[in-house]
């Protein structure tokens, strides 16, 4: 398992402060450029050092979830590998049985920090 501890930062203050991305009620897709500019923003670095971060960030959860570690945000979430059993499906164009083999696939599981940044209205009637 993967635990990424050392860069600790209150997601409020990046989601509601900083990106503009929650609570305005639009729909609004971040990208990974979106990511760069926002990592940039946030100190005295290149647009290259803000690529190379987020690569490496995103490098190593690929990698960890490749050779099957979970990793662990504390305060974001955890990601980690399901297996699919095989099964039976249908074209649906056709519906002609189709075999569909096992495979393995990424799942994240968000903190509650997250979820009741999210529906802040939630984590009150919670409580």
């Amino acid at each position: 398992m993967v635990i990424i501890t050392k860069w600790k930062v209150r997601l409020a203050h990046v989601l509601e402060e900083k990106s503009g991305y929650a609570g305005n009620g639009d729909r609004n897709d971040m990208t990974k450029a979106d990511l760069v500019e926002k990592v940039t923003g946030l100190g005295d670095l290149t647009r290259r050092d803000g690529e190379i971060i987020v690569e490496t960030i995103f490098g190593s959860v690929i990698g960890a979830l490749q050779s099957g570690d979970k990793i662990e945000i504390r305060g974001f979430g955890s990601f980690r590998i399901r297996q699919r059993n095989p099964r039976i499906g249908r074209n649906p164009k056709t519906g002609e049985r189709v075999e569909v083999p096992a495979k393995r696939v990424p799942y994240f599981k968000p903190s509650k920090e997250l979820r009741d940044l999210v529906n802040p209205g939630e984590a009150v009637k919670a409580s």
